[in-house]
């Protein structure tokens, strides 16, 4: 497959995540809510989430934003439903070091749809918006084990 075959590709994966979110709403019986904004361009998440025992029983999420940070979103809540805490934390390290250009180390992980995203990396202005979800997961995350 040619470069540009593949850029193709995974803008339609992108935009097909942007116009049909997964795991778009709230949930009513999730224990972390999470509000996070980019206020340079104006994206906005929240994020709920039900954690049991350390695992991410389920994960929704609603706001507004460009197309990177709602399909970023919606890609995001697929990749951590189901997974414990520090899964979730490792594939956010290695989605920020993705989306930065830096080296990373998948550790056998299924990065799914996420790595549709790698190209943002030669956008930096677009780095906040790919991440902003996934610093919405972190700190819920986090403040659950403090």
């Amino acid at each position: 497959m040619s470069f540009e075959q593949l850029d193709a590709l995974y803008r339609r994966v992108i935009m097909d995540h942007y116009k049909k979110p997964r795991n778009k709403g709230v949930l009513p019986d999730g224990n972390v809510t999470i509000d996070m904004n980019n206020p340079t361009c104006g994206d906005r998440i929240r994020l709920t989430m039900k954690e049991k025992d350390g695992i991410i029983e389920d994960v929704k999420f609603e706001g507004e934003g460009c197309s990177i940070s709602m399909a970023s979103a919606s890609m995001m809540t697929q990749l951590i439903k189901g997974k414990d805490i520090n899964t979730a934390l490792k594939l956010s390290r290695i989605f920020s070091f993705m989306v930065q250009g830096k080296d990373y180390d998948d550790e056998q992980l299924d990065l799914g749809d996420i790595e549709a995203l790698h190209g943002v990396s030669k956008f930096p202005a677009r780095i906040k918006c790919a991440t902003l979800a996934w610093k919405a997961m972190e700190k819920g995350l986090l403040s659950t084990n403090e």
